[in-house]
């Protein structure tokens, strides 16, 4: 059917056709009723027969199954379904999955303590295995009481569990309307992530993209894993500051400044910057360390801060990332003494040769670094090291962001991708894939480009834990049971995924592992993140299913918040970039943050977040979306429940415009029909919405598109429907008049296109409607064109409406400040018009004289104001 002349619709209810206006409407139950005919319709189903360029596809954000999704998932989630909805109503076809994250800390913590295990890879398989508990009440399991199990039971219990939170998470996505292909999901843990992320990467490896490499890095003490510098989290921390005395031979000593003097056995020199004269003279001497008695040389470099502290620091491996930098390019030996448990190690360091040094780290040995800090104050207060009392300070320390301790930098050997951090080449290329990719709002572009700009390091994709995606990757074991690094043994990419933990490497029997000439398993997971970068290749059937990934990929859009933009949306970016070339998606759609009253950011870790099924039960599902659609991308918003019942308000207000529009029957919309200068100017403004509400649409801006709508369509109520309803009636004649079926087709034409603006935001209320009067879905109808519109609407002016609408209330005034029915009739009246009005009234005078039933004179006089005014009413007792 064509946008302004549709063919007849039954009027006989069922689930093809449609179905008669009810006497009573109600928002109540439509999500229900809805979610089952479009599944059984498979209204949403991907056609996939359809070309690269007829394909709209969305790289879908897959929420991390971790418990409950929260009210600023149904915020973002539902941007990206009115882009999803808008551009299949444009005619693509839309490739709208919907994946799972899985794997990483968060489901670990919660498997541990809802089923009382811990992990222990050392431990084989057990088929059999019953885990002591089903659920805890929310109790956590203290990890002495948690059963030790194997790496693959661990697994499958992880995905046992995921497997509940993916049917909690499907529920409220259907409840909440998102027009997704349900048979179309994924697990960020399936064996065919794991196989995607497994090929990628020895991909890499293949390419010199990927490297392993024992060095420094950040490391959660706690969660016993390293910490990628996208993952970090500067948190205001407490400590002290202590100035400490460094000894000289014969002259007086170096005092330096530090809030971590537990670190003095790792210290390997002093720095100060090159121009600072205070310590020049210092430079190429040596110093020595007190309590411990190591000598040490005071060394120049740029990035010593000469009005911080002392001016001159010392250099420790490891207390900061400023001392790996130090270390790196002043070549400085490595002594660490912080182990990967946060404690310092048990055995005194080769480098501490003094009777006095040896029996002054013996106290420290195996201590946290807090005690550790007080036993090396207090042997400095002893000492006389120590000048004057600490002074108490707050200092920003780096936090993993899911950690509750301060970070320790330690030596361990991980793997690593190149990400443009130590290379230039690289990170220009990187920046110039940003400068391609089309990021909605602007501004958001920055936030990309000083991540690139900033980074000083590869990205670290190795994880020291348990469930996730194992990296593919064998090590031989020498004679004396030490693994060679340096020629990993790798799978063949049609054997993946492999487990390296329980699979075999080829040439090799499974007696073998961990005995001296034999092998031993990778014993590491990639970071989430790592898995997450490939998205687009794991839902498009990059390994497995080619066809659908060529018509697929490059996708359209990356919905997703301004958070991730330095994880998610970067490290998708460097994959794509390293495996195809190009950028992964040709824009981003960046949603903002929810805010609770106090204008803080909603999240589960600060505890003040709000579940959403309630709210989509209580308002409905159509209002909770309006209220999130109200929001612009990229512009944090308030969780308001007031937005929300305003949107409910509107979505009843459809259905009740709806019933009556379609009162008079809808068999003949012929645009022809529509003769009476008031219902053109009506669909002249129409016509101004659609190209209006499109353009915006097209632009990502859903928010200046339902503006448009709502505002329009109250008019369309307020006014326009008051003004000609006595004519949409008609007198009652059997023939009815060209001027009533003006209004009744004006009327028609204008439900049909609003409904379709409505839709991609207030799914529900407008599939209702749509199902009085029209066959199929809304959903799948066509997207209004400005053009019938205009042509059916000719010359006419749209501020005919409001021009009428203001002189009808100008009526309905006079009758509310007499206290009489609206109904009252007017015997006489003089309005008031301001010029700028006047042509307007004149167009629609009938129309306002039949709304106000002015039943005797009505006189327009000349008005010097902007509004308009009725003069000397007389009101008489309505029959």
């Amino acid at each position: 059917m064509s946008d302004l002349n549709p063919t007849a619709p039954s009027t006989t209810p069922g689930s093809t056709g449609t179905r008669a206006v009810p006497d009573k409407v109600s928002l109540d139950g439509l999500e229900q009723r809805w979610d089952a005919a479009w599944t059984q319709q498979g209204l949403y189903a991907f056609d996939r027969s359809r070309t690269r360029e007829e394909i709209y596809s969305i790289d879908t954000p897959p929420p991390t199954v971790s418990g409950s999704l929260h009210v600023g998932h149904v915020f973002s989630y539902t941007h990206t379904d009115v882009v999803a909805r808008f551009r299949r109503m444009r005619g693509r076809e839309v490739f709208y999955p919907m994946g799972w994250d899985d794997n990483g800390l968060p489901t670990e913590r919660r498997v541990q303590n809802y089923y009382g295990v811990r992990c222990d890879p050392s431990l084989p398989y057990d088929p059999d295995f019953v885990p002591p508990h089903e659920g805890t009440d929310g109790k956590p399991v203290k990890p002495a009481d948690q059963v030790p199990v194997s790496r693959r039971n661990f697994v499958e219990l992880c995905e046992r569990l995921t497997a509940d939170d993916e049917r909690q998470f499907e529920a409220l996505w259907r409840h909440l309307g998102l027009s997704v292909d349900w048979s179309m999901t994924y697990q960020t843990v399936s064996a065919e992530a794991r196989a995607v992320a497994q090929q990628a990467f020895l991909r890499n490896l293949a390419r010199g993209e990927a490297y392993q490499a024992e060095a420094p890095g950040l490391w959660d003490v706690t969660f016993q894993t390293a910490v990628a510098q996208a993952e970090l989290e500067a948190r205001d921390y407490p400590g002290a500051f202590h100035r400490v005395a460094f000894h000289r031979d014969g002259s007086e000593p170096v005092h330096i400044e530090t809030t971590r003097p537990e670190l003095l056995p790792a210290c390997v020199a002093l720095i100060a910057h090159p121009d600072d004269e205070r310590y020049q003279h210092l430079f190429g001497t040596t110093v020595t360390s007190p309590l411990f008695g190591v000598e040490l040389p005071v060394l120049a470099h740029p990035a010593a801060e000469p009005d911080k502290g002392a001016g001159i620091a010392m250099c420790c491996t490891f207390g900061d990332l400023t001392d790996v930098q130090w270390w790196r390019e002043l070549q400085l030996p490595t002594r660490s003494v912080v182990g990967r448990d946060g404690r310092l190690v048990r055995e005194t360091p080769e480098w501490i040769t003094t009777e006095a040094g040896q029996a002054a780290f013996a106290e420290l040995a195996g201590k946290t670094t807090f005690s550790a800090r007080e036993a090396v104050v207090a042997g400095l207060r002893a000492s006389g090291d120590l000048d004057g009392e600490p002074v108490k300070t707050q200092r920003k320390a780096n936090f993993y962001e899911k950690g509750d301790k301060p970070l320790e930098i330690v030596t361990s050997r991980q793997w690593y991708i190149r990400n443009g951090g130590r290379d230039a080449e690289l990170r220009d290329a990187l920046l110039a894939r940003g400068a391609e990719l089309g990021f909605h709002p602007e501004f958001m572009r920055v936030r990309y480009e000083n991540w690139v700009g900033g980074l000083n390091g590869d990205w670290l994709i190795s994880r020291q834990r348990f469930f996730g995606v194992p990296f593919p990757v064998w090590y031989r074991l020498d004679e004396n049971g030490e693994p060679d690094h340096g020629a990993p043994l790798l799978p063949s990419e049609d054997q993946l995924p492999v487990d390296p933990s329980s699979d075999v490497p080829a040439g090799y029997t499974a007696d073998q592992r961990g005995v001296p000439g034999g092998f031993v398993g990778d014993p590491d997971v990639m970071d989430t993140w790592a898995t997450s970068s490939l998205t687009p290749q794991i839902v498009g059937g990059w390994r497995t299913d080619p066809d659908l990934f060529a018509r697929v990929f490059p996708m359209d859009l990356r919905p997703q918040g301004q958070d991730i933009i330095r994880t998610w949306l970067f490290s998708t970016v460097v994959r794509s970039h390293l495996e195809h070339g190009s950028l992964p998606w040709s824009d981003a759609a960046i949603s903002g943050w929810i805010l609770d009253p106090d204008r803080k950011k909603m999240s589960k870790s600060k505890g003040n977040v709000v579940t959403p099924m309630g709210l989509l039960e209580e308002h409905g599902s159509d209002a909770v979306r309006y209220w999130a659609a109200s929001a612009r991308l990229g512009t944090d918003a308030a969780f308001e429940v007031g937005q929300m019942k305003i949107g409910r308000r509107l979505a009843i207000k459809i259905l009740n415009a709806s019933k009556f529009a379609l009162s008079f029957g809808t068999a003949d919309l012929d645009p022809a029909l529509v003769t009476v200068d008031l219902d053109r100017a009506m669909l002249a403004g129409l016509a101004d919405v659609v190209e209006k509400a499109t353009a915006a649409l097209d632009a990502y801006d859903h928010t200046r598109a339902l503006e448009l709508s709502e505002t329009f369509f109250w008019t369309f109520c307020d006014d326009y429907l008051e003004l000609v309803k006595d004519r949409a009636y008609g007198a009652g004649a059997e023939q009815v008049s060209a001027e009533t079926a003006s209004a009744r087709a004006a009327l028609g034409l204008a439900l049909d296109v609003m409904l379709r603006l409505f839709a991609p935001v207030l799914p529900f209320a407008t599939e209702e409607v749509w199902s009085w009067w029209r066959e199929g879905s809304v959903h799948r109808a066509p997207w209004p064109d400005a053009a019938p519109l205009r042509a059916a609407a000719g010359d006419a002016d749209p501020g005919v409406v409001a021009a009428a609408g203001a002189a009808l209330a100008a009526l309905r005034k006079v009758k509310s400040e007499a206290k009489v029915s609206m109904r009252t009739e007017i015997s006489a009246v003089a309005l008031a018009v301001p010029a700028a009005l006047r042509a307007g009234v004149d167009v629609a005078l009938d129309d306002v004289r039949a709304a106000g039933r002015v039943v005797g004179t009505l006189e327009l006089v000349d008005a010097d104001g902007e509004q308009v005014v009725a003069r000397d009413a007389a009101l008489v007792q309505a029959v």
